[in-house]
């Protein structure tokens, strides 16, 4: 079954979330300060994918390309509109935590390799087991952001499922297009520039900035458009 690695991702979000949700009377305290070890791990995370690009100028063109993209669609704006939704039709009492939470575990959740390797191993191959593996890390972790973000979280398995279902469906024809040396390069600055966006939302979790970062999201299309210029133009930076 093709989806069966992206429905189990979902899943694990959805029960972690509800378990973190159990833990809901922690002090305050206590949430600001796991924020606050959240944000410096997620932070450490992008570092360690940002360092992995062989083409950095691509990651920089992606980046600033991704951007203007971003600020003119303004996704990070649509994404909070649909967190609000979310509130509204919820009735929640959380404040805005219900959209702080669907926007900050989605963009956690969706940005960065496991992703895409994930889905594309499980439509090319039917092998789910980076999907797994990134089914239990996105479990816990939803666990952690529940008990400080909400009950938010839960609905960021949506777009999870529906990003990863799309690239596992599509992945069943892409080895039929896509040489395999290109796959690669795009997995390795996609990886660099999706850790990024990954130090952003850390540096947000932690309160020092306010990047939008849903906005710098387009950049993963320009990055894969920038390398296969260069890859059929055989132009090595």
């Amino acid at each position: 079954m093709i989806l069966l690695g992206t429905i189990v991702n979902g899943l694990c979000i959805i029960v972690g979330t509800l378990l973190g949700k159990l833990f809901h009377r922690i002090p305050q305290k206590m949430k600001d300060t796991v924020m606050s070890g959240i944000g410096l791990a997620v932070t450490v995370l992008g570092l360690q994918m940002g360092f992995k690009s062989e083409q950095f100028l691509i990651v920089i063109l992606s980046l600033v390309g991704g951007a203007v993209i971003g600020e003119l669609v303004d996704l990070d704006l649509k994404l909070n509109q649909l967190g609000n939704w979310l509130e509204k039709r919820l009735g929640s009492s959380e404040g805005n935590s219900i959209s702080q939470g669907f926007v900050t575990a989605t963009l956690i959740f969706v940005i960065g390799a496991m992703a895409i390797i994930g889905a594309l191993d499980s439509g090319i191959r039917g092998d789910h087991d980076v999907l797994y593996t990134k089914a239990i890390i996105d479990g816990f972790t939803s666990v952690i952001l529940a008990t400080t973000l909400g009950i938010g979280v839960l609905f960021s398995a949506i777009p999870v499922m529906l990003y990863q279902g799309i690239i596992a469906l599509f992945a069943t024809q892409i080895d039929r297009f896509v040489p395999a040396a290109l796959l690669d390069s795009f997995v390795v600055e996609m990886t660099s520039a999706g850790g990024i966006m990954i130090v952003a939302i850390g540096l947000n979790l932690l309160g020092l900035t306010k990047i939008r970062v849903a906005n710098l999201l387009p950049g993963i299309l320009v990055v894969a458009t920038l390398v296969s210029f260069f890859y059929y133009f055989n132009i090595e930076l």
